[in-house]
């Protein structure tokens, strides 16, 4: 099997940023976007997927979170769809629960190509160590769309960092799952032949 790996790189006006990404990892995270939580997030992503992950950001944090915690995630998404090129012999479907003390997050994904996103839940604080709570959500949007997934999550708790941290936790172990190589499967999961 071919490396399952990318360095994607995003300059523009607002955010600076670096990924690099092993698919096939042990876990070994470097994380520095200058929001301590969002940092601690993409870190417990990279563990619970055992994907070697690597970011850096320098984003306009002056003015406010969006712009460093949407463009991390378009990058980590373009870094899962190089990574994985043309997605031959993945499991492609994955459906996790995860809990974290009162809250439970769920993710289910398919690695279609076809980018889709539905949320169903609410964070029960506005915002957690400098990181609007909201952004959590836009997070696996912009990851979905730039990955080519087909992405339903949810979550349901008392505590936001407990909610939005399931949420991370659940994504990693689905996209783990999702991105397994299956030794049966030559080709594609899909009756097209591609995806």
């Amino acid at each position: 099997m071919p490396d399952r790996t990318a360095a994607v790189t995003r300059e523009t006006a607002e955010t600076d940023i670096e990924v690099t990404l092993d698919v096939d990892g042990d876990g070994d995270t470097t994380v520095d976007t200058g929001i301590g939580f969002f940092d601690h997030m993409l870190d417990s992503f990279g563990t619970h997927g055992l994907f070697d992950l690597t970011v850096s950001c320098d984003g306009d944090l002056d003015i406010d979170d969006h712009h460093t915690v949407e463009d991390v995630a378009i990058t980590l998404g373009e870094a899962f769809a190089e990574a994985l090129g043309e997605k031959r012999g993945i499991q492609r479907f994955a459906d996790r629960r995860v809990p974290l003390d009162e809250a439970v997050a769920n993710v289910v994904v398919d690695i279609s190509g076809r980018p889709y996103f539905e949320f169903d839940g609410e964070f029960s604080q506005a915002s957690v160590g400098g990181m609007t709570s909201d952004m959590a959500n836009h997070f696996l949007r912009s990851l979905a769309m730039n990955a080519g997934l087909t992405l339903h999550a949810g979550v349901d708790g008392e505590n936001a960092h407990h909610e939005i941290e399931a949420l991370f936790k659940c994504l990693a172990r689905s996209l783990d799952d999702a991105t397994r190589v299956d030794d049966r499967r030559s080709d594609v999961a899909s009756t097209k032949g591609e995806l």
